[in-house]
């Protein structure tokens, strides 16, 4: 089958550049295109933190990923919400803010259809020329790659549960027609295989598709696996988020991106949602050792005054375990 590569108009790595949102702002020194010279000393210190895994450190921007989905594995036999097609939930989230949209196509699981991808991507292009579109499915034929590329997605989601072994063969396959992919990981050794094959794009997931569990934590213990801010890694991180408090939680510790499924499906609090996560400014992630993770900021990276949350005192059992 023969596929035709990137069209005229389409930037190279838009997932990538949806993602990591740091390619908004032209005089950050971490986007590539940025409009900033630097001096011969910055360009060596650059080489140096690169060298460690590490771009230029600076202040971040969270990206918000919307899981269009019907149903979900975690609740079987539940609708979350109806709607005739995901073109036109795509076209509302993106026009709230969204940057990427998750499409589901497993009709058992999520309740989709192949069908929607194509109305999808026509929906989002219609609205924003930076929203990035991804299938999702339980990838474990290579016809579905083929699928995604035939209905103009920006990029495919690969289960590293699911595939084990075949991971690194699904990954260049992908990257040979054309494809962005993004990686979807439970645990450290699916972390660890992930970047071992490779992957520029990672999802650390609380949902356990072994198990068929959520772990609500999990995310937030394996940030530490990922290079800091800006480096060569883009991680995103999701899986039974319910509330703000969660994602600015796992925004704080370096992940770049959150996925939000159920939480905004049917619900009237996706614009809240979108704009906890797009409206930010974040610390760099080394930063997050500090224990300044409610730490907030203005848009203009100024420190915001205001009383902390969920600070434990010396009287909490858990503060230290």
């Amino acid at each position: 089958i023969g596929y035709v590569l990137e069209e005229k108009n389409r930037p190279p790595l838009k997932l990538a550049m949806a993602l990591r949102r740091v390619y908004d702002d032209p005089e950050n020194p971490a986007n590539p295109k940025s409009k900033v010279k630097k001096t011969e000393e910055e360009m060596e210190r650059e080489e140096k933190l690169l060298e460690y895994g590490m771009a230029e450190m600076g202040m971040r921007r969270g990206s918000f990923i919307v899981d269009i989905k019907r149903k979900s594995l975690s609740r079987p036999g539940e609708t979350l919400t109806r709607y005739d097609d995901a073109g036109m939930v795509a076209e509302a989230m993106v026009s709230l803010g969204a940057d990427v949209v998750f499409v589901n196509v497993d009709y058992t699981s999520y309740g989709g259809d192949i069908s929607e991808l194509r109305s999808a991507v026509r929906a989002v292009r219609a609205v924003s020329d930076t929203a990035a579109v991804v299938m999702k499915d339980i990838v474990v034929d290579e016809i579905q790659l083929g699928l995604a590329k035939d209905a103009g997605v920006d990029g495919i989601l690969l289960m590293a549960s699911v595939l084990g072994p075949a991971l690194e063969n699904f990954l260049n396959l992908a990257t040979s027609i054309g494809l962005e992919t993004i990686v979807e990981c439970h645990t450290r050794n699916e972390v660890k295989a992930a970047l071992d094959a490779l992957a520029q794009n990672i999802m650390v997931s609380n949902y356990d598709r072994i198990q068929q569990r959520y772990y609500p934590d999990q995310a937030y213990k394996l940030a530490g696996m990922f290079p800091g801010s800006g480096g060569p890694i883009i991680s995103i991180a999701g899986g039974g988020i319910e509330d703000t408090d969660q994602m600015k939680r796992l925004l704080s510790v370096g992940y770049d991106g959150v996925v939000v499924g159920e939480a905004v499906m049917g619900s009237s609090r996706a614009p809240e949602f979108i704009k906890c996560a797009r409206d930010r400014t974040l610390l760099p992630a080394e930063f997050s050792q500090w224990g300044l993770e409610d730490a907030e900021f203005d848009m203009d990276g100024n420190l915001m005054s205001g009383p902390k949350k969920d600070v434990p005192d010396k009287d909490d059992r858990d503060a230290f375990m």
